[in-house]
């Protein structure tokens, strides 16, 4: 099955045997397909009549509202079921909360997610039993830092949004307040507390508020802010000057190292990439949060996911400060041997939708292109979603310029795909793909759009968040490649005919038409 690696490196084969040899997955171990939430009494709902009835519930109970927002192909969704969800502490915290569970595919769940502002895959929110927001959950973090936050917010008297305002004027703040701050979901916050262009400069005000009893509250609060001025790009010098005192403070203890794999993991390359220039300062800060990252794989509490999503970070950074940006041949060895470790280790099926698909990444990313093909081929017959294995696969080819591999896996993928979102979701990706890939080819990409269009069910709820955003990427590049050329003007012409037709078969009041309507016109980057 393994394909073998140039004999002149025997040390990476040696490693790559090991790879290999680590694919199996116990069928002995390994849930069935029918239990993909475990224990927990969800309440599956799939429009916005049924959300109304479990907050009805919720309030004849007494009872906070847990909003569980997923999709079945999602990698950090099927992480949080495998290591959150099975786990007996929160099943049992989950009889105090009425827990809804809303699939990103259901017919109307892109209306759902335009009600509750949420967009990325997973969002989790807590609702008072009156429907109020609480609070968003952070899901990259260790799940015993989870349910404390989870507590914290069940117990809060004061939703995040009024408490930023509280924490911002001065008032005094509980702890457990503090931490419901530093733990809120600020990558799933959809500027529902605070908006982008605000976030760095208020998190920095908050921060500077903490108690002086509360250091890795104040330390976390603070790295945020550094996240968010450094996806922003916002340059500031005396900024930037508390940041790096911040991060050299967080590198150098060993104990704020360990109280922060999240940030540490998922953060690294914007992070360095925005405190230092290209040279000696980068590669001497590279140097020391690879050190840190080091340490922490060896601790026991890191997951089999975030094991994976460190050594991604790992490998960006070797990356960054490498000749040529690519790793050396002992740091592969690392790679597949850490790699392969993990994926041997991974037998639950749904924690090994997150593990495969990212650690193939990893590989990918390491210039191990044909050891990631081979991981991700021996899982498609066992995995949860094995299009979005398909993906990755694609990706894989388009690295290596394989152009016809590459559409073939994206095309596979779109057709295998499950659905009703990630339908829409895929098919605009293959056509953009195709864009991308193949611009030559008129005669597919507009066979492609066009079968996309003729899947989209001509009701409101299609046209709302994910699906929207999705037929707006996808119209901005027709429009893009179409250019001047006539040929390809025809076929883009033809393309919103057809979508117009389905447009015209919804209601004029309701509000999916007029999304609809305005696909080819209020397009999205």
């Amino acid at each position: 099955m393994c394909i073998s690696i140039s004999k002149s490196v025997s040390t990476v084969a040696a490693a790559a045997t090991l790879l290999c040899a680590s694919f199996a997955l116990p069928a002995h171990t390994a849930p069935s397909a029918g239990a993909p939430l475990y224990a927990v009494e969800w309440r599956k709902v799939a429009n916005e009549a049924e959300v109304d009835k479990a907050f009805a519930l919720g309030k004849q109970l007494g009872k906070p509202v847990f909003l569980y927002w997923g999709a079945v192909w999602c990698p950090p969704c099927n992480q949080v079921k495998a290591t959150l969800f099975s786990r007996p502490d929160f099943v049992e915290r989950s009889r105090a909360f009425v827990p809804v569970y809303v699939d990103g595919d259901k017919p109307g769940a892109q209306k759902i997610a335009a009600r509750f502002k949420v967009s990325g895959y997973p969002t989790m929110i807590l609702f008072k039993p009156d429907g109020g927001e609480i609070t968003r959950l952070p899901g990259e973090v260790d799940p015993q830092v989870y349910l404390q936050t989870l507590t914290a917010g069940m117990n809060a008297q004061v939703p995040v949004k009024d408490l930023v305002q509280r924490g911002l004027s001065g008032q005094a703040l509980a702890a457990e307040q503090w931490r419901l701050l530093a733990y809120y979901s600020w990558d799933t916050d959809e500027q529902q507390v605070l908006s982008t262009k605000e976030l760095p400069v208020r998190l920095e005000q908050l921060a500077a508020r903490v108690p002086a009893d509360l250091p890795q509250v104040r330390d976390r609060l603070a790295f945020k802010a550094l996240v968010a001025r450094a996806q922003s790009d916002t340059h500031d010098a005396a900024a930037i000057a508390e940041a790096v005192k911040l991060v050299d403070r967080l590198l150098a203890n060993p104990d704020a190292i360990r109280a922060a794999p999240d940030l540490l993991a998922f953060y690294a390359d914007p992070v360095v990439a925005y405190l230092t220039p290209a040279g000696e300062k980068r590669k001497s800060l590279a140097s020391r949060w690879d050190a840190a990252l080091a340490e922490l794989l060896k601790s026991s509490a890191l997951s089999r996911a975030d094991a994976v999503g460190v050594w991604d970070s790992r490998v960006t950074l070797w990356k960054m400060v490498n000749p040529n940006g690519e790793l050396t041949d002992s740091q592969r060895t690392e790679v597949l041997q850490a790699l392969g470790g993990i994926v041997a280790a991974t037998t639950d099926r749904y924690e090994r939708q997150a593990v495969v698909p990212d650690g193939a990444h990893v590989l990918a990313e390491a210039g191990l292109l044909d050891r990631s093909d081979e991981l991700l081929k021996y899982e498609l017959p066992h995995a949860v979603a094995p299009y979005y294995h398909m993906l990755v696969l694609g990706g894989n080819a388009a690295k290596r310029h394989d152009t016809t591999t590459a559409l073939s896996w994206y095309e596979q993928a779109w057709k295998k795909s499950e659905g009703p979102a990630t339908r829409i979701q895929w098919g605009a990706g293959y056509v953009g793909h195709i864009v991308e890939l193949s611009p030559a080819d008129v005669s597919r990409i507009e066979s492609a759009a066009r079968a996309l269009v003729a899947q989209l069910s001509p009701k409101s709820e299609t046209f709302y968040e994910r699906n929207q955003r999705s037929l707006q990427r996808m119209a901005k590049r027709l429009m893009k490649w179409e250019g001047s050329d006539p040929e390809r003007r025809r076929s883009v012409e033809k393309i919103k005919r057809q979508l117009a037709k389905t447009c015209a078969r919804l209601p004029a009041h309701e509000p999916g038409r007029a999304n609809c309507d305005s696909v080819f016109s209020q397009t999205t980057s």
